[in-house]
């Protein structure tokens, strides 16, 4: 009986770390967003392209700072004229990557 005991005991302990987290489920394109590694670059260097979107899809928005990927992919983080801040991706010919 001792053993019965520890056999279940030991069984549902092994669970322990398949139940510990959840499932995380992704639409695949953020996951590979958020798991790129970005460095930060100089504003100057964020193509014109890029620059050029910016000032047409958020006009006044400011750059405050600018990361790059591996694949050529931009981060920035931008200030707007209402006073909130928003983190931008985008590729580098101008397109953005949704969020």
């Amino acid at each position: 009986m001792k053993s019965l005991v520890f056999a279940t005991a030991m069984a549902i302990g092994s669970l322990h770390n398949v139940t510990a987290a959840p499932p995380i489920f992704h639409d695949g394109i953020m996951e590979a967003i958020f798991g790129m590694d970005y460095t930060e670059i100089k504003i100057k260097s964020v193509p014109n392209t890029i620059i050029k979107a910016l000032e047409k899809d958020y006009p006044g928005a400011i750059i405050e700072k600018a990361y790059l990927d591996d694949a050529e992919g931009y981060k920035l983080e931008v200030s707007l004229e209402n006073g909130s801040e928003l983190e931008l991706y985008a590729d580098s010919k101008g397109n953005w990557i949704e969020s």
